[in-house]
């Protein structure tokens, strides 16, 4: 990783996207430290407002983070016909929270984050995410994601929401076979998983292993992605994993007092992000996919 600052930008370099870099100009610095787990930074830009990054790699940025956020949570939110009890695992900025909360069919929604200090610098510095942990259905566990989801009872869940960092250092867990195993088992027989799934210009390997590996679990698994200006290649995708059936419609109407919530989900749009360009999808599920 490496955190370069250059005649006042901000450039994202690292080895997961080689060749490539995101750089953004900056009014300033406002925090750079360290959590108990990884370098952390806040910084002010020209163009995208407040940013925080994570051993020098950018998480989120005021501008555009409406997107990945509205995407990884509404998708399996929708694709659920009543969705009441939620967990979300990472996400410690707090806007995947922000999302489940507009939902009033959401009973409860728990948060487990490995970084505690990722919360408390995001509460300080990124409150137009953080006001996520502002709901009283949220209940805060710090830990382990994949701990958590191993000790939480059977049928716990209608829907997870996997925000994890990429596959190195604390979340490489988050990738691998116990911990979707221990996810189908706490769901309920309805229940849909959405994971950060990566972006298929630069990771379809990762990708491929990933869908693989979910598909000797689940019995539907399938790939969204939603448009990111400033994550690498300016895409991300979904793994949407569901016990019950397809999530290429919604299962619920998104109404009218929803849609003035939000800025980047509709109904066109959860039907549009399943279809994948040819090479893409050759890449992550097979040739002739």
């Amino acid at each position: 990783m490496a955190d370069e600052i250059m005649k006042g930008w901000f450039s994202d370099v690292n080895e997961q996207w080689p060749g490539i870099a995101i750089s953004l100009k900056l009014k300033e610095k406002i925090y750079e430290g360290r959590t108990k787990f990884q370098d952390i930074a806040f910084y002010e830009t020209e163009t995208f407002g407040k940013i925080m990054t994570l051993d020098g790699a950018l998480q989120i940025t005021e501008r555009d983070e409406f997107s990945y956020q509205e995407m990884i949570a509404h998708l399996p939110l929708f694709s659920h016909p009543n969705p009441r009890r939620v967990l979300v695992i990472g996400g410690g900025d707090g806007g995947v929270l922000r999302e489940v909360a507009k939902h009033e069919s959401v009973q409860h929604i728990d948060i487990c984050e490995i970084d505690d200090g990722v919360i408390t610098m995001s509460k300080q510095w990124l409150p137009y995410a953080a006001v996520g942990y502002e709901d009283p259905r949220v209940t805060v566990h710090v830990g382990d994601g994949a701990a958590f989801a191993r000790d939480a009872a059977a049928g716990s869940y209608d829907v997870i929401i996997v925000d994890s960092s990429d596959p190195e250092g604390p979340a490489r867990v988050l990738f691998d076979t116990p911990f979707y195993s221990d996810m189908h088992r706490i769901l309920t027989e309805k229940g849909v998983v959405a994971s950060q799934g990566e972006c298929f210009w630069l990771h379809a390997p990762l990708i491929r292993r990933l869908i693989a590996m979910s598909r000797g679990i689940f019995p539907t698994v399938e790939y969204a992605w939603a448009s990111v200006p400033t994550y690498p290649a300016g895409q991300i995708g979904f793994m949407i994993s569901s016990k019950a059936g397809s999530c290429r419609k919604p299962a619920r109407e998104v109404s009218a007092e929803m849609l003035k919530k939000l800025r980047y989900y509709n109904a066109e749009v959860h039907e549009a992000v399943f279809a994948i360009p040819q090479f893409a999808k050759n890449a992550i599920f097979g040739e002739g996919a």
